[in-house]
């Protein structure tokens, strides 16, 4: 009976896709499903085709991975008939969606390396393009999510492997539906509920498949908003919102011309929508061109890099103010620019023959972040320039009455420049959505006057801001200390980065000396890097935290300081410094002597932070917008920063990632409590503060010892856990105590954190926490009977308890001390190092090995200091003795297997099956290749899981 509801719920939904207009077709298997593609394609394209012409058509759709066959799907196919004729089949009508055949089937049995049946397929022209799974109601839709997963390794790609034409999934649990992108490499994150055009969710299935399913809207998203992303090769969909953004674009230019603008909030992929529609207005007869403008060099890089990854080639990047006034003049449909080439091209007389032609043509312009005064004069000039330009502008902050700020133009609000907004999505809608994350804000270490003249650093009241105070070396050396010690916990072990913004260049030069000076002192290991312009020292105009911080133009050199760099050219000095200590730290060769070197350093700070190499970039203006890095969980202010360059700077932190990143750390050393309450209520609404800001830290406390004792009522005790009576209560008990590991993941972030404010002390959550592990490893290395486990498709979210200090260099130190503890002492510490063994996912595959070292090497150790020489080179036989093992297991090529294991540690690639067969004295007959090549690998992984992962530095 556990499994009616989710029948009944797969039934109602395929006769529900009746009513809309898919056609049943009963399909039990892939010979069922490749009789029904033939009938389709031929029914499609008006052609009948024999055996052998189909059998060429199969070969054709089975080459290469998902994103190979999306392109596949868009093109067509010259197919030579039997009788010589040359015909061109198409597998998807991209223009006129009713051409088009839509079916729906279920429970498809497909055999791979297990036999699986899908719940419900949509075919289109008998290829199956959208797979949904569904749950039943009660189970979180993340074990649908899960089971598509599992589906890709072990069916998708079966025999002719049509089912990795789909280009959507769809799982629901009849309350919740969300769609995604076939892209297996995503999270469960990536995923995305339906909402009409004012952001209103559709999450009843019914509902969803009502507006989402019909076959026209269907069709659309199908052809029209999924992106083929050429540099990742994976597919993405439009979130809704996106989607009503481009339309609205859309129909505006088609129906009018009038101008507009999008307001999405920041990190809400804006590149992604401009794309889409700048892609589909190009294509518009009416539309002569369109040009996306950014401010700043680093922005068109960014961009155009961005937008070429969604369709290779279909930007030209332009170097210089004469290459874009070639490109306006040339056939180039989409350039991407800048403003200031922009308005060089535009008033520059030298260009005139060559840009008069296009003064009456239909251009549309795009500005990104239009919420920069600059845009403002440049709207002007396009405005008198082109007399039939439309212009629409994209922003997660737009400019109103309360925040502009006066310029040569007067003030001029976004709506002013381009009229009224198109869409909405604000960044309420973002966090209500899971698109992107809330904030923690704590203020550290705020100050008032006492009597008299003194100051006191350490009384946390409001509210004064002398520069005096504020630049005193007492306090920034607090501050610096402060981050030093808090940071490994703001970001989970630095598993995450962060940044530091201040007020100016002169204080920046004084935090980083401060934090060099105390990494020489040996009191942390923080990788610190900086950038800032080195022209003149600007104070914080408008504290907006968004001024212009590096110019797109070449930044002039010379013998003497000129007003270029003003009385300041002692900062590029310091620079030229900083960069070297990075130089030394990456082993890279930049500089300031020329512009294009400077520019480097910037795009290589850019891609080390992303890449989590830097741990804290400490800047004045630059990266505070425009720069997106999903690693960044951290802000350090100390700067006034208010309205949009406030929004614009929190939200650097609160971009999706990993289930660690559960929400963006503010750390405020100044008062800006009022300002951030301000700016909440600007952009969204005076009443939004519960929704973007997190709760107190008293709240998390509460919410834990709750999750606490309802893990209780399951397994009052540790030993319980291995008493549960199933496998149901065996769920219950991993979803209660995973849910106790999300609530530590945020209290452990706060700087009040310990388990004394707990209910539950850390020795009983270590406790548990194995238990939890030790059901992981139940389902990890379950028989393939096991593989229907409930517990299979749960996700155990176990990066939410990787700690990387924790390593064999740590418990080296504890061995140290155990081998030098009194006897009645040794029991106690052996068995805490053991349950540390246990606890740690890195360490539970050498619990055994350490185990036999403590046993039978450790008792004959005299010397504290032999301890690790002895561990060495027992680690090093039994890695020796592993290592001779698997070759002789498996027969393999020993030069060929160190060779293999080496390529896999430096490109951190799983190794290809050929890659793999390839060290075997022989090949394996056809059909035995796969089971083989993932068994060797399987073995290959978890040696090096066992001997290399995880051993930390050297005592």
């Amino acid at each position: 009976m556990s499994k009616q509801p989710e029948q009944e719920l797969e039934d109602n939904l395929v006769k529900q896709l009746q009513t809309l207009g898919y056609a049943f077709v009963s399909i039990k298997d892939e010979q069922a499903l490749l009789a029904n593609l033939k009938t389709q394609l031929e029914k499609y394209n008006q052609v009948t085709l024999t055996a052998k012409e189909f059998e060429r058509v199969l070969n054709h759709l089975n080459k290469g991975n998902v994103f190979d066959r999306a392109k596949i799907l868009r093109d067509k196919m010259q197919l030579t008939k039997d009788n010589g004729e040359s015909i061109y089949l198409e597998f998807i009508q991209q223009e006129d969606w009713s051409q088009n055949q839509f079916q729906v089937t279920q429970q498809v049995s497909m055999a791979g390396l297990y036999k699986n049946r899908y719940d419900v397929t949509l075919l289109v022209n008998g290829l199956p393009l959208v797979q949904i799974e569904l749950k039943r109601r009660g189970l979180e839709l993340k074990e649908a999510f899960n089971q598509v997963n599992r589906y890709h390794r072990h069916s998708f790609g079966a025999s002719h492997g049509l089912y990795q034409y789909a280009q959507l999934f769809v799982i629901s649990n009849g309350v919740n539906t969300k769609y995604y992108a076939n892209n297996k490499s995503q999270s469960f994150k990536q995923t995305f509920y339906w909402a009409d055009k004012n952001n209103k969710l559709i999450t009843q299935l019914e509902a969803f498949a009502k507006v989402f399913l019909e076959p026209s809207y269907l069709a659309k998203m199908l052809t029209k908003y999924i992106v083929l992303n050429e540099t990742h090769k994976i597919l993405m969909v439009l979130r809704p919102y996106q989607y009503y953004a481009t339309e609205a674009i859309i129909n505006q230019v088609k129906s009018s011309d009038q101008n507009g603008y999008i307001w999405h909030t920041t990190g809400s992929g804006k590149t992604l929508t401009s794309f889409k529609a700048s892609q589909i207005l190009m294509h518009l007869p009416k539309v002569h061109k369109v040009v996306f403008v950014v401010d700043r060099k680093d922005l068109d890089f960014q961009t155009t890099k961005e937008f070429n990854s969604f369709s290779a080639g279909s930007i030209d990047g332009t170097d210089d103010t004469r290459a874009l006034v070639n490109q306006l003049a040339g056939s180039t449909k989409l350039i991407v620019t800048t403003i200031q080439k922009l308005n060089n091209a535009i008033g520059n007389a030298r260009f005139t023959g060559k840009m008069e032609a296009l003064q009456n043509e239909r251009i549309v312009f795009i500005f990104d972040e239009c919420h920069r005064s600059q845009f403002g004069e440049t709207h002007n000039r396009i405005k008198r320039y082109f007399a039939n330009a439309q212009l629409f502008g994209f922003t997660g902050t737009p400019i109103f009455a309360e925040n502009v700020i006066k310029n040569d133009l007067g003030k001029r609000t976004t709506k002013d420049l381009f009229g009224e907004c198109l869409h909405k999505y604000l960044i309420t809608d973002a966090i209500k959505d899971e698109n992107v994350l809330k904030f923690s804000v704590e203020y550290i270490g705020r100050y008032k006057e006492k009597e008299g003249s003194n100051t006191n650093l350490d009384i946390e009241v409001e509210d004064i801001d002398t520069k005096e105070l504020l630049e005193s070396p007492q306090r920034l050396e607090k501050i610096t200390d402060y981050i030093i010690e808090n940071h490994s916990k703001k970001t989970h072990g630095k598993d995450l980065t962060g940044m530091f913004c201040v007020g100016s260049v002169d204080t920046l030069i004084k935090y980083y000396e401060l934090f060099k000076q105390r990494k020489t002192e040996g009191r942390h290991n923080l990788k610190i890097a900086t950038i800032f312009s080195y022209t003149e020292n600007e104070e914080d105009k408008g504290a907006t935290g968004i001024l212009p911080d590096f110019s797109e133009e070449p930044i002039q050199l010379a013998a003497e300081p000129t007003k270029t760099y003003c009385a300041a050219s002692h900062t590029r000095e310091k620079l030229d410094a900083f960069i070297a200590d990075y130089n030394t730290l990456f082993g890279t060769k930049f500089t300031t002597t020329d512009s294009q070197s400077f520019y480097n350093y910037y795009n290589d700070i850019s891609k080390r932070v992303k890449n989590r190499e830097i741990d804290i970039l400490l800047v004045v203006n630059m990266f505070l917008t425009g720069f997106d890095s999903p690693a960044v969980n951290t802000l350090y202010v100390d700067k006034n920063l208010k309205h949009h360059g406030l929004i614009q700077a929190y939200s650097r932190t609160n971009r999706l990632y990993t289930e660690q990143k559960s929400q963006g750390n503010i750390v405020c050393f100044r008062n800006l409590k009022q300002a951030t309450d301000d700016a909440i209520a600007l952009f969204s609404n005076k009443d939004a503060k519960e929704t973007i800001l997190m709760a107190p830290f008293e709240d998390y406390v509460s919410k834990f010892n709750i999750a606490f004792a309802e893990l209780l009522k399951i397994a009052p005790s540790v030993s319980s856990v291995d008493n549960l009576p199933s496998e149901n209560e065996e769920l219950q008990f991993v979803t209660a105590f995973r849910e106790l590991m999300r609530i530590k993941n945020i209290l452990v972030t706060f700087a009040d954190f310990s388990f004394d404010n707990l209910a539950m002390s850390e020795q009983s959550f270590e406790d548990y926490k194995s238990k939890y592990l030790d059901l992981y490893d139940k389902v990890k290395t379950g028989t393939s009977k096991e593989k229907e486990s409930i517990l299979n498709d749960v996700d155990f979210e176990l990066e939410l308890i990787h700690r990387d200090e924790i390593n064999v260099a740590y418990i080296l130190k504890l061995l140290a001390k155990l081998s030098n503890a009194k006897p009645e002492e040794q029991d106690k510490q052996k068995r805490a190092i053991l349950e540390i063994l246990t606890g740690e996912t890195t360490l539970r595959s050498k619990r055994e090995l350490i185990r036999k070292f403590i046993e039978e090497n450790l008792p004959h150790i005299e010397d504290t200091d032999d301890v690790q020489e002895a561990f060495e080179n027992f680690w090093a036989a039994e890695q020796m003795k592993a290592f001779d093992a698997l070759t002789a297991e498996e027969k393999l090529d020993p030069v060929k297997l160190q060779a293999v294991l080496g390529n896999y540690l430096f490109t951190e690639r799983k190794p290809l099956r050929d890659e793999v067969l390839s060290m075997l004295p022989a090949m394996p007959k056809l059909l035995e290749r796969k089971p083989v090549a993932e068994r060797i690998t399987t073995k290959m992984i978890g040696f090096v899981e066992t001997f290399i992962r995880g051993m930390g530095a050297r005592l």
